[in-house]
């Protein structure tokens, strides 16, 4: 891609003092992205017209780190049409000089900061190819996504090179790959999600995103193109913390960020932790596919459809894709309660810090609610929106899509009771108790559910009853239309990728 750079944009860049911090960030991107940056013979000009020697000296050997258009494109008919009758001077006239190069497609962008340049642009209908310094890095880090960001629990991003190599957990790697602790210090750079519990590396994993053109030949049969996400490495040692869930969900949601149509791993299914981390793949919807030759032997290839689809009756299978026609309700849950079991729904006013150790409550994508409402007729591929509950309608608010899975009702007894809700609800053994003691005559039953989606935006209590979704406080299961579930999404700011229908 050939980027031309305005004159303000080379002094913003070359001047001693920093006008606009963010010049370093998009010389930064321009970089990375191998896009080639351009200057036009009449910056070189205007800069030659600088007073101060020094300052000029300085500019003159700056300029050898651009390309200098070699040639000028023909005057376009738009731009002949357009611009020259409203070109008033000499700056002016240049302005159109740059534009002209645009619309001749001599160059694929131009970034600027001038105002005229910008109205231009508009009026030629190529504002969609020029930029300020600020869009541009609007659009380059819209199109390139870093990995998503976690702010709770004992699973943080670092960077590959601050990772001990020397750990026992990487034990395994090394006895099934040959040649990885190149591998692994050449990633340096590269960012990892890990999990630790009392300093111990408990799960490491590493995700990228591959395009179209990605070289798949050592696999059989060969991927056709698609966009996808790679399960780099992936290993969790059996803990009891349902720390493979909480993974997995990070690369759901790294799939949903970097807009891929499918997932892929390979691995050997030598040891008993890689065997087990193949069947929670399966129950989330990965298939065998074949096998990826190495210098290691043959490894499995497992793939996840990724184009968005719902299955109703095994929601696991097209996690975390949801009908936006599924029957939905509005379900209540505590403020002590709501962060333990969806923490990725924290809000802005919790500490993180609150939240560090690992619970399999908070790993889990499948989880349980309990409750003693008298509505339970509820299917799987139904949606409940959680609603935090904070005795205000100004801090009470929406955070959470969660799937339904499944009902059990008719729970015989306490112990039963206990079996089902086991390690994935919020709630204590001996409260747990409570609940099932609360009304002799009215049992709870079990809600299972998949922790699916958390509001970029929340609405309060106030905002939904100004949208007449609702007219109070919600004490049990409210259920709402499709239309004002729909008015949810939007209030949200709901990514609308995740929605079917």
């Amino acid at each position: 891609m050939k980027v031309l750079l305005d004159t303000n944009i080379i002094i913003h860049r070359e001047a001693s003092t920093v006008i606009n911090e963010n010049i370093g960030i998009l010389f930064h991107w321009l970089d990375r992205l191998h896009y080639t940056k351009y200057i036009h013979p009449l910056t070189v000009k205007e800069i030659s017209q600088y007073k101060d020697p020094r300052t000029l000296k300085t500019l003159n050997i700056k300029l050898g780190n651009y390309h200098v258009l070699q040639t000028i494109a023909p005057i376009h008919h738009l731009v002949q049409k357009i611009c020259t009758k409203i070109d008033k001077d000499e700056n002016d006239k240049n302005d159109t000089v740059l534009l002209n190069e645009l619309l001749n497609d001599r160059i694929d962008y131009l970034i600027t900061e001038d105002k005229k340049i910008l109205h231009k642009a508009t009026l030629l209908s190529a504002i969609d190819r020029v930029f300020t310094i600020d869009s541009f890095l609007e659009k380059v880090t819209a199109e390139n996504p870093t990995l998503v960001d976690y702010k709770v629990l004992a699973v943080k991003k670092d960077l590959f090179g601050n990772i001990d190599l020397k750990n026992k957990f990487f034990d395994s790697f090394r006895e099934d790959y040959l040649g990885f602790e190149k591998w692994f210090n050449a990633k340096s750079e590269e960012t990892a999600y890990i999990c630790c519990q009392d300093d111990n590396l408990l799960a490491f994993l590493y995700v990228k995103p591959e395009n179209e053109n990605e070289n798949y030949s050592d696999i059989e049969p060969v991927f056709s193109k698609k966009r996808r996400l790679k399960i780099g490495t992936f290993k969790v040692t059996l803990n009891g913390y349902k720390i493979g869930e909480r993974f997995l969900k990070i690369i759901f949601d790294n799939a949903l960020r970097f807009k891929v149509n499918e997932i892929y791993v390979t691995t050997f299914a030598k040891s008993v932790e890689q065997q087990r981390l193949i069947n929670l793949l399966e129950d989330y919807g990965f298939v065998s596919y074949g096998y990826k030759k190495s210098s290691s032997g043959k490894e499995y290839v497992y793939v996840r459809d990724f184009t968005p689809r719902v299955d109703i009756k095994n929601p696991k299978m097209t996690f975390p894709f949801v009908s936006a026609n599924s029957n939905a309700f509005i379900v209540p849950i505590y403020s002590a309660y709501h962060t333990d079991l969806l923490p990725d729904s924290i809000l802005k006013t919790e500490s993180p810090s609150d939240f560090e150790e690992n619970e399999p409550f908070r790993n889990a994508i499948s989880k349980v609610y309990i409750s003693h409402a008298y509505e339970r007729n509820f299917h799987p591929g139904d949606l409940v929106v959680f609603y935090r509950a904070d005795g205000s309608r100004y801090r009470s608010v929406i955070t959470t899509i969660g799937i339904v899975e499944g009902v059990t009702n008719g729970i015989q007894n306490d112990k039963h009771f206990l079996e089902l809700c086991g390690k994935r609800s919020v709630l204590p053994c001996e409260e747990l108790l409570k609940w099932w003691n609360r009304w002799p005559n009215l049992k709870p039953f079990v809600m299972y559910f998949l922790y699916a989606y958390s509001f970029p935006k929340r609405l309060t209590l106030n905002e939904l009853i100004n949208l007449k979704i609702l007219t109070e406080a919600p004490r049990f299961f409210t259920k709402i239309s499709v239309d004002n579930f729909k008015v949810i999404l939007k209030g949200t700011k709901t990514d609308a990728s995740i929605i079917v229908g």
